[in-house]
C-alpha cells in the first residue's frame, strides 16, 4: 500500500498572518520606522494605516490631544505627517564637499534621556542632534557654569585646556520661544533655502547681490560650530554661491568659468588673496536661463570677516573674449559665546601663582596672550574656491 504524500508546506507570508500579532509588532517600531513600513509591502502598508499607532506617536511628538484631532477633522496617521512635513523632519543641513550635517529636533523622551549633570554641561537638556558629528544644541535649565537660565547653545569643548570640563559656548537661543520661533520663521519665509526636500541652514543677505551684464551672483552664508573653536580662535564659516544667467539673455552670451580671485578680509584687517582655476575643481557653463551653484568654506582667526572678488569668463561664440564677473562682499561673523568659567578659574588661579612667586618674566604672559592670535590650521579647510 502506497504511503501518503504530505502536501508540501506553504511558504510563510506576511499575508498569511493575522492582523492582530502583527499590529502589537508595529506598535514598538519608531515614527520613522512606521513611515518605511507603509513602501515595504502590500500587507504592511495596509496595517501601518491603523490610525490607533499613530494616536501614541500625535501624543508622543507633537503633544496632541483628543480635542485638537477632533477639531482638525483628520486621522492621526494625516494630522502626524502634516506637522512632520512642516516641522518634524530637520533642524537643517549643512553640506561641504567633504563635511555633512543634519540636525534633528529630538523627541521629549530622548531629549530627557540625555539630561547632563557632568561638570561643563551641569542641568542642561540637550534639544537637538546630528547623527554626523555628535553635535548638540542644549537648553539651560539652570544658571549654573556661566550659563542664563533658559539660554540655548552648542556645545564648544576648550582645545587648549587641561580640564575636559572646560566647555565654551556658541549662543543660538536666550530662550527656547526666541529660538524655535526665529528658525520657523526662517523657514517660512523662506529665509532658509530648501534643496532636494531639506532645509538648508544659509543665512542670505537681499543685498549680497550683484549683476554683471547677464550674470547675477548671489551668496548665503552659515557657521558651522563643530568645526570651530574659541581657544584657539579658529571661526568656521561655509558660504553658499549661486551663479545664474537671466533667461532673456541672446544664446550667444553663453560662457564658461576659467577662474576666481578672493579677497579675504578678516576683522583686524589684514587681508589675504587667492587667485586660481575654477571653482571647487569645476568649470561651469553658463547660458540663458541656466543656474550654477556651489558650496564652500573659509577660516578667519577673529570673530568675523568678509570676501569679496570676481569670477573670470570666456564666451563660448568668441573664444577670444574674456570678462570679470563681480562676487558681492559678504560678511560673515560668529555667533556670541560664552568662555567657560572652568578655564577662566583655571586662567586666575595661574596668573594668582605667579602673582605670589612675584616672578619678573613675563615671557610667559606674552605666549599666554599671543596664543589668542594664532593663525588658524591650514589643513581643515583650504581655500580652494
Amino acid at each position: 500500500m502506497a504511503a501518503a504524500v504530505e502536501p508540501e508546506p506553504q511558504p510563510l507570508s506576511l499575508e498569511l498572518l493575522p492582523t492582530d500579532p502583527l499590529l502589537l509588532i508595529l506598535s514598538f517600531l519608531d515614527y520613522r520606522d512606521l513611515l518605511s513600513c507603509c513602501y515595504v509591502s502590500r500587507r504592511l502598508n495596509q496595517l501601518s494605516s491603523h490610525d490607533p499607532l499613530w494616536k501614541r506617536h500625535c501624543k508622543k511628538y507633537w503633544l496632541l490631544s483628543e480635542a485638537e484631532k477632533t477639531r482638525r477633522k483628520q486621522s492621526w496617521k494625516a494630522i502626524f505627517i502634516s506637522i512632520y512635513s512642516d516641522l518634524g523632519r530637520l533642524m537643517g543641513s549643512m553640506a561641504l564637499s567633504n563635511h555633512y550635517r543634519s540636525e534633528d529636533l529630538l523627541d521629549i523622551d530622548t531629549a530627557a534621556g540625555g539630561f547632563q549633570q557632568r561638570l561643563g554641561l551641569k542641568q542642561c537638556l540637550p534639544l537637538t542632534f546630528c547623527i554626523h558629528t555628535g553635535l548638540s544644541q542644549y537648553m539651560a535649565l539652570e544658571s549654573v557654569e556661566g550659563r542664563n537660565k533658559y539660554e540655548i547653545f552648542y556645545q564648544c569643548p576648550d582645545q587648549m585646556a587641561r580640564n575636559p570640563s572646560a566647555i565654551d559656548m556658541f549662543i543660538t537661543g536666550t530662550s527656547y520661544l526666541e529660538w524655535f520661533t526665529s528658525y520657523v520663521n526662517n523657514v517660512v519665509t523662506g529665509g532658509y533655502p530648501i534643496i532636494r526636500d531639506q532645509i538648508f541652514r544659509y543665512v542670505h543677505d537681499k543685498e549680497c547681490v550683484a549683476t554683471t551684464g547677464d550674470i547675477t551672483v548671489s551668496v548665503s552664508t552659515s557657521f558651522l560650530p563643530e568645526l570651530s573653536s574659541v581657544h584657539p580662535p579658529h571661526y568656521f564659516f561655509t558660504y553658499r554661491i549661486r551663479i545664474e544667467m537671466s533667461k532673456d539673455a541672446l544664446p550667444e552670451k553663453a560662457c564658461q568659468l576659467d577662474s576666481r580671485y578672493w579677497r579675504i578680509t578678516n576683522a583686524k584687517g589684514d587681508v589675504e588673496e587667492v587667485q586660481g582655476p575654477g571653482v571647487v575643481g569645476e568649470f561651469p557653463i553658463i547660458s540663458p536661463g541656466r543656474v550654477y551653484e556651489y558650496t564652500s568654506c573659509t577660516t578667519f582667526s577673529t570673530t568675523s570677516g568678509y570676501m569679496e572678488g570676481y569670477y573670470t569668463f570666456h564666451c563660448l561664440y568668441y573664444k577670444d573674449k574674456f570678462f570679470n564677473v563681480i562676487i558681492p562682499r559678504f560678511h560673515m561673523v560668529c555667533p556670541t559665546f560664552k568662555v567657560s568659567t572652568a578655564r577662566m578659574e583655571t586662567n586666575h588661579n595661574e596668573y594668582a601663582m605667579d602673582e605670589d612667586e612675584d616672578s619678573t618674566d613675563t615671557d610667559e604672559y606674552e605666549d599666554r596672550r599671543r596664543v589668542l592670535d594664532i593663525p588658524a590650521p591650514s589643513g581643515r579647510c583650504p581655500r580652494h574656491t
